[in-house]
């Protein structure tokens, strides 16, 4: 069917004369935005940023998928008559809500006071205008070959194309048409979200107002790009690390010119409902980056963290911005290192001791990847870090170009704690895990396992690797037999620190004693 492009006049019907709308000049106009974030960085699908992308999302899923909100705060000049006045502010969030909207006077907060206010959604829509137009006269344009036909009738229904009846009683149904005419728009349609308050003054004349709501569809998170560098040993390694702040914005409404701070911490919600999925037509996103050298003032807040971007900025609606979190951060020194775990899965503690000998006995190859920097001022970070994405590139030195070479998601991390960066798994280093010898005695109850552990290096120069361990058959145990030291990480598991020579092996056997 072709699109339907409806034709209408919008005349003043819309703002009745009783009405007073906000007038303003453009650099009477303050914006300013709080955005609070709950994604899971890396969680969100790539179609609601990436450039091109075509979504197909309703409002209410917007909600779900995009896990964040802002608090917009706007500072308008507004003209109020004395005693009472209806004031309407037309370019509010789509996605807003409404239970969270204030309106106050910061020319005369005492004396202006809100008596009720509104919240009109019913937009115009082609289904709308129809349903409004029901018994109604529309015209109707239809292409026949090359010429185009008009037939004006009152519409009787939409169901299975037009259905008009003429002016001399004959019914006709139209399936394919090129343009509708309406001669108006019909009360109570919109064309976009209006904010409606009944306002009492007590001062007539201009008026410093603001305006404060919440609004969905909206999230931050923070990008980290790392440039990794191979140190002294096979063990060490200097980073490059640099920070971008990404910001989603699909609220329904552009923030233009606005103060912008960013809240990192895991602020409670109230729970609510999960909304009903309702079809709708996506828009392409937009893509802009910054990197300016204002940068984002970072404090804590309560027991969060507040960034706050030192220069205003504009977000506009279906768009994607990144900008640059802190200077990046040079030669910052980080351990390279090699996790043994060959149980390959974390088992959960079990109201029994695990008796079955071929429980938790599969081997796991991989060797893990890590690295390891500490936050801290002295190695050229110090700042708090806001959870997000980090992706890791090493220089090829044959044509100095940059290579990807692992990606991990941080969690927040306070200044002074440790940052660890999951890689990938090792090309050269492999593991093997087996059972040598295992006894149950049940009058007694004692348990009995011996455990063998290979770890062979293939590369040109020796590695550190860590071997850890769980203790997963009972909580009562005692290492009996051990070829190795180790350490007691927790009540459960342990570790056992090597050196593997190149083209080496090391064999770890140790014998576990369970009591119950």
């Amino acid at each position: 069917m072709t699109i339907l492009r409806p034709i209408f006049c919008v005349a003043a019907m819309l703002m009745p004369s009783a009405v007073l709308t906000p007038t303003f000049a453009a650099d009477d106009s303050a914006m300013a935005l709080t955005i609070y974030t709950t994604a899971r960085p890396g969680g969100i699908p790539a179609e609601l940023y990436a450039p091109g992308m075509q979504p197909t999302y309703s409002p209410s899923q917007y909600r779900q998928i995009i896990p964040g909100y802002a608090i917009v705060k706007q500072d308008r000049r507004i003209d109020l008559k004395g005693g009472r006045n209806t004031i309407r502010f037309t370019d509010v969030a789509s996605q807003i809500d409404p239970t969270t909207v204030r309106f106050s006077s910061l020319t005369d907060a005492a004396g202006t006071t809100v008596i009720e206010q509104n919240y009109e959604f019913d937009l115009v829509s082609t289904a709308k205008l129809m349903e409004k137009f029901l018994d109604r006269e529309i015209t109707i344009e239809q292409v026949i070959g090359d010429s185009l036909e008009t037939h004006t009738g009152k519409l009787l229904s939409t169901a299975g194309g037009i259905v008009l009846q003429n002016e001399d009683g004959r019914i006709q149904v139209i399936s394919h048409y090129a343009n509708v005419q309406f001669p108006e728009l019909p009360g109570g349609l919109i064309t976009k979200p209006t904010l409606v308050w009944d306002i009492m003054t007590q001062k007539p004349g201009p008026h410093r107002s603001r305006v404060t709501y919440e609004t969905k569809a909206i999230t931050w998170w923070a990008d980290y790009n790392v440039v990794f560098s191979e140190g002294a040993d096979a063990n060490s390694g200097l980073l490059d690390v640099s920070a971008w702040v990404s910001i989603v914005n699909r609220s329904g409404a552009t923030y233009g010119n606005a103060k912008l701070k960013l809240i990192a911490g895991d602020v409670h919600r109230s729970p609510t409902p999960r909304s009903p999925s309702i079809a709708g037509r996506g828009t392409s996103m937009r893509v802009f980056a910054e990197s300016k050298r204002v940068d984002f003032e970072e404090k804590s807040f309560f027991e969060y963290h507040m960034y706050t971007l030192g220069r205003p900025t504009t977000l506009p609606d279906n768009s994607t911005k990144q900008i640059e979190l802190f200077p990046p951060s040079h030669e910052v020194p980080c351990e390279k290192i090699l996790v043994y775990y060959g149980l390959g899965a974390n088992y959960p503690s079990y109201g029994n001791p695990m008796t079955d000998r071929n429980f938790g006995i599969q081997s796991n190859k991989k060797i893990d990847i890590y690295l390891r920097l500490k936050n801290e001022k002295s190695a050229g970070m110090g700042m708090p870090l806001p959870a997000g994405r980090i992706r890791v590139s090493q220089r090829d030195k044959a044509d100095g170009s940059l290579e990807f070479i692992g990606e991990d998601t941080i969690d927040h991390t306070p200044k002074n704690e440790k940052v660890l960066i999951k890689l990938g798994s090792a090309f050269d280093v492999i593991g093997e895990r087996k059972q040598v010898d295992f006894s149950v005695d049940t009058r007694r109850n004692r348990m009995e396992e011996t455990i063998e552990i290979k770890v062979r290096n293939h590369k040109e120069e020796p590695v550190r690797v860590i071997v850890k361990e769980n203790l997963y058959r009972w909580t009562n145990w005692k290492i009996s037999n051990n070829s190795h030291e180790y350490e007691k990480i927790d009540s459960r598991t342990i570790h056992f620190p090597i050196t593997v020579d190149k083209d080496g092996e090391q064999v770890i056997r140790y014998t576990v004693t369970y009591t119950w």
